[in-house]
């Protein structure tokens, strides 16, 4: 009996770098210079990203198993950072091995949404009420512009492009605190906490988006006021409907 085909994703191809013209080393004045060629982890890096971004608006569905040489062919790339890139992912949790088939991507459950939330909470609460007590105002007010930005991916309703601005903001504002080991396994639990929970799973409505977006406004304005009660209530209240 035939074996079922691992499913394929629909993603757009990773833009290959042309070959440079050989006559005499120039180009024409119709002919644009080539591009420098790419290098091999810079195509293993826009894999990854590419993976990323499919991992958070479901493209990639929990439960089912990719094959690196499809996943390669959709790509236009071969499968070799394909498995790289996916290698990266199944140590950050979001994918597992099949043997002799690929990869799965992890099917996870509201108990684990929960416990990010609660990890996260205990991480950067304390962070934030420091922050709110030592920062000027002032530098609160830098931070607008980025958590506009948030609003305005939000509005588009594309839930990779908000998840992107998301982490920016959230990494600008733990950046404020000196630490940049905080702010890089912060920012690992952030990723986490945007993957879907299952297939189907409508995280990418619009509405809901534009909810949490509004949300960073509010508690750079709570920062600004040092109103710890209000900044407190704000971050777990933010991490809590992160699974909404």
């Amino acid at each position: 009996m035939e074996q079922a085909r691992p499913r394929e994703a629909a993603y757009g191809r990773i833009p290959a770098a042309r070959a440079p013209a050989q006559a005499r080393g120039e180009h024409t004045h119709s002919e644009p210079p080539a591009p420098r060629p790419v290098r091999r982890h810079s195509v293993r890096g826009q894999v990854l990203d590419a993976l990323r971004a499919a991992l958070v608006t479901g493209e990639l569905v929990p439960g089912e198993v990719y094959s690196g040489p499809a996943l390669g062919a959709r790509f236009g790339v071969s499968a070799t950072p394909v498995r790289e890139a996916m290698q990266q992912l199944a140590l950050e949790g979001a994918v597992e091995v099949v043997p002799n088939r690929g990869f799965r991507v992890t099917v996870r459950s509201a108990v684990e949404l929960a416990e990010l939330a609660e990890v996260r909470s205990l991480i950067e609460v304390p962070v934030m009420l420091r922050l709110a007590l030592t920062v000027p105002a002032g530098r609160w007010c830098e931070l607008r512009p980025l958590a506009e930005a948030t609003t305005a991916a939000a509005a588009t309703g594309n839930r990779a492009a908000y998840a992107e601005s998301d982490r920016a903001f959230h990494r600008a504002v733990l950046s404020l605190s000196g630490n940049r080991q905080l702010v890089t396994v912060a920012d690992d639990l952030h990723r986490r906490s945007q993957w879907p929970l299952l297939a189907g799973d409508p995280l990418g409505r619009r509405a809901d988006l534009l909810a949490d977006a509004a949300e960073h406004l509010a508690l750079l304005d709570a920062l600004a006021a040092q109103d710890l009660t209000v900044v407190q209530s704000l971050v777990r209240e933010h991490f809590a409907g992160a699974d909404r």
